[in-house]
């Protein structure tokens, strides 16, 4: 009984256990953090009627229940830095972070060019705003802050905690860290396709591309181990797609954008009304910029290879493998 809720060779609770714990920490830090908002700042603020304020509080909130509840988990379920999700901040991270940012507007403004030249967009204006009875400039700042927290709690909790937990949960005598990451990837990005299911305009083809999304934006976690490319290429992605360009982002339109734009071209190359994702230039641009994060990480680091050490708990009281074991420092030989 006890093999069925106590992995004992980590000497800490089976995934799907310390999973339901850290889902349950995030609905009460969830429920802590709406409550002070619903009785503690609305009075005070005379009411927060729906509008740019409320929309940042909302993606502050979120992005501080998951990682809030990430803190606890760390120590107390996972048996780990918080750090080690992917937060390990130094010079490289802080330049992935600048090159994953720079990545995601590169690709939108490509794709946005290329619909542009091709007749596929037609340019309606600048400065759109949807939502008048809010100023345009309080809806772009709302917009910031809401694709900022996205890119960080999105990307926390399908790569730095599923990802890395999966992956480690699926190493096994049989299965070899290499394999275990890979499924992993590949069931963590199926998971974050899905979670977009339910989204305005989704399809069976946007969902499979979302899968495709989520192989791109984990390809940077699984080669470097960290999460600074993938945040950055997810905030700017989304940024540019919806604020910037006027494209409709997983289904839903901002409230302003800088450029307002009527879609015209065919909806299984641009995405349709779903957005660039659900289509042949988004999944384009997804391989570009898979290749471009591969050459970042071979330039920045030597190699461009899977960080396999991410499906091995450092926490392990025993090798899985002799393969994996420590391999015995040789003595020298003496010479008589």
């Amino acid at each position: 009984m006890k093999k069925l809720f106590w992995k004992t060779e980590e000497n800490r609770l089976r995934f799907f256990w310390r999973f339901a714990a850290y889902a349950l920490l995030i609905i009460g830090f969830m429920f802590l953090l709406s409550a002070v908002v619903e009785w503690g700042i609305r009075p005070i603020a005379g009411g927060l009627p729906d509008g740019p304020l409320l929309q940042m509080l909302s993606s502050l909130i979120t992005t501080a229940a998951m990682l809030g509840a990430a803190v606890l988990a760390a120590r107390r379920l996972d048996r780990r830095k918080f750090a080690d999700y992917g937060f390990h901040f130094n010079r490289r991270w802080w330049l992935d972070l600048g090159f994953g940012l720079a990545l995601g507007a590169l690709l939108m403004g490509l794709i946005f060019l290329v619909e542009w030249g091709l007749g596929w967009i037609q340019i309606e204006g600048t400065q759109v705003n949807r939502a008048p009875a809010w100023p345009w400039g309080a809806w772009m700042l709302s917009d910031a802050v809401l694709f900022l927290c996205v890119g960080i709690y999105e990307e926390f909790f399908t790569r730095g905690y599923l990802l890395r937990n999966l992956a480690e949960a699926f190493r096994t005598r049989r299965i070899q860290p290499r394999t275990a990451l890979l499924l992993a990837y590949l069931i963590s990005s199926s998971i974050f396709g899905l979670l977009h299911l339910a989204n305005n305009n989704a399809s069976l083809i946007s969902t499979l591309n979302l899968v495709a999304a989520g192989l791109f934006l984990g390809l940077g976690y699984v080669l470097t181990g960290e999460l600074a490319i993938s945040i950055g290429l997810h905030i700017t992605w989304n940024f540019f797609q919806g604020t910037v360009f006027g494209f409709p982002v997983s289904g839903g339109a901002s409230a302003a954008s800088l450029i307002g734009i009527t879609q015209l071209g065919p909806e299984w190359t641009t995405g349709g009304a779903f957005g660039p994702e659900a289509g042949a230039l988004g999944l384009t641009a997804m391989l570009l910029g898979s290749l471009a994060i591969g050459l970042w990480v071979r330039a920045s680091r030597g190699t461009a290879a899977l960080k396999t050490n991410l499906a091995i708990y450092p926490g392990l009281a025993a090798p899985v493998t002799a393969a994996e074991a420590p391999l015995p420092e040789k003595t020298p030989q003496s010479r008589d």
